[in-house]
């Protein structure tokens, strides 16, 4: 028998203190004559930090729609033979971290239902906040026996059951009358057999852009994947537009009017460093983060060192801004997720060394700076200090490139509970205490929005300020489950 890929390998320097996740990574590709499959896979190959839980891929060739979708990571899902059979014109893929819904093949993406203008696929990068509300109106539309036999329990499956459910005279006229009633965050990539669409809501909180083919146009989640199938970037889709791209171009209209609040945490951590948005490279953003909090949290010291990757641009600003030397100090593998075989009680004691190990040449004797880019619980800092000083290191200054992460996310990304998150609960001297550094400081919100150079009012800061610019309603505080929740109190209720 042979294993199915668990898709559980990730970033993690711990596995009990994740960092924050992001929702997905979607991709849409229409290109006549080319082998979209494969260019979807390769974009969504680009997109893999979005997404580690499952990957699926939904190809058209005019008459009917195929679809491949497995738990895992993009290269263990598909094989040659599997891009093979998706033969066509177009084409949606998607990679998936769950926020709604459990990690579970039937809730893999891209969804596909039939409507009566033919077959509707749908990719769904973000988080809504009205999930109750509309499955409700699904639940209405379809009375008494569901006709979808949904077996899904995400936000993205409610969402596709709506727009195929809608009396219009066409798919677009369909989608056009749901994207009103959606609140919350997404970024949609969808199609029939013959039309690929793209959507945004209008505050554009998880980004969107379009790219330009010698023959065809592709929409993704981030710019990079543009790169690496040789699309031109051409613009970012604008927060509130609905795109249709066809053999008659491609047409864009206004279905809301934008009021911008894009995800701040992209810049610090969720986006690739080599992606644009809004016009500013990732990578230099971040490098200037770090320069700001040198000059806000200078310290005396012999190295900067970042926790990698996800620190690396930002202590090599610091160490820029400081003039105190940049090295490597600390050398990660890269290859090594969660594992069905469980530790030893010696090796568990070890922790962090699986993926994290230092150079203690480098280290001993030195006093150090430590970049990464937030703290949640505040473990894998603990983990990182205590190893630090086990190597020789004589100081050891903790730099932060966010301010502290008090908050929950409820527009498409996965952070711990308000419980959970260490700043929540303490003040920066007692998280200093509890982590076991010499001296702890986070970049300041208005250092952090002034690296960006975009205007604070255009931009998301919830997770750091607790300004949720959408309203968040009472049933998120049951988490990514709460459609499952209502499932079981739906059956409950007619025993």
């Amino acid at each position: 028998m042979t294993r199915r890929p668990d898709g559980l390998l990730n970033h993690n320097v711990l596995d009990d203190d994740k960092a924050p996740q992001d929702a997905c990574g979607v991709f849409g590709v229409w290109a006549p004559k080319e082998e979209v499959a494969k260019l979807t896979f390769y974009g969504l190959y680009a997109l893999q930090h979005r997404g580690q839980e499952s990957a699926g891929i939904a190809a058209s060739d005019g008459e009917r729609i195929l679809i491949y979708k497995d738990m895992g990571l993009v290269s263990q899902v598909f094989t040659e033979t599997d891009l093979a059979s998706l033969t066509g014109d177009l084409a949606i893929g998607h990679c998936r971290y769950s926020t709604t819904g459990s990690s579970t093949w039937v809730n893999a993406q891209p969804t596909l239902r039939p409507t009566k203008y033919g077959t509707l696929a749908l990719a769904h990068n973000g988080n809504l906040t009205n999930t109750g509300d509309l499955a409700e109106m699904v639940q209405k539309l379809e009375g008494e026996s569901p006709k979808s036999g949904r077996g899904a329990t995400t936000d993205t499956e409610i969402m596709t059951a709506l727009i195929g459910l809608q009396d219009e005279k066409n798919l677009e006229a369909s989608a056009i009358a749901v994207l009103p009633k959606l609140e919350g965050a997404f970024s949609l990539v969808f199609m029939d057999e013959k039309t690929l669409y793209a959507a945004r809501d209008r505050h554009g909180v998880r980004p969107l852009v379009i790219g330009k083919l010698e023959r065809g146009w592709v929409v993704a989640s981030e710019t990079a994947a543009l790169d690496i199938v040789g699309a031109a970037f051409v613009r970012e889709v604008e927060p509130g537009e609905f795109l249709a791209i066809n053999e008659e171009g491609i047409r864009s209209q206004m279905w809301a009017t934008p009021d911008p609040k894009g995800c701040i945490f992209e810049y610090v951590y969720l986006a690739r460093p080599d992606t644009t948005i809004a016009g500013q490279g990732v990578h230099a953003t971040r490098v200037q983060i770090g320069k700001r909090l040198a000059i806000e949290a200078p310290v005396e010291a012999d190295l900067v060192i970042p926790v990698p990757e996800s620190g690396t641009p930002a202590a090599i600003g610091y160490a820029q801004q400081s003039g105190i030397p940049y090295g490597l100090g600390l050398v990660k593998n890269s290859y090594v997720g969660r594992t069905f075989i469980q530790p030893s009680q010696t090796i568990r004691q070890l922790g962090i060394r699986l993926k994290l190990n230092p150079l203690r040449e480098i280290i001993e004797g030195k006093r150090i700076v430590v970049v990464d880019d937030s703290i949640v619980r505040g473990n894998t800092q603990r983990a990182i200090v205590r190893m630090l000083r086990e190597a020789g290191a004589r100081e050891i200054h903790v730099r932060i490139s966010s301010p502290p992460v008090e908050w929950p996310c409820y527009y498409g990304i996965d952070f711990a509970s308000r419980a959970e998150l260490i700043a929540s609960g303490l003040e920066i001297e007692e998280i200093r205490r509890s982590i076991g550094s010499d001296s702890l400081s986070y970049v300041s919100m208005e250092g952090l929005i002034e690296a960006t150079t975009i205007d604070e009012n255009k931009l998301c800061t919830a997770c750091f300020t607790g300004k949720y610019p959408i309203s968040v309603p009472a049933d998120m505080s049951e988490g990514k489950m709460r459609l499952e929740v209502t499932e079981v109190v739906k059956n409950h209720e007619h025993i």
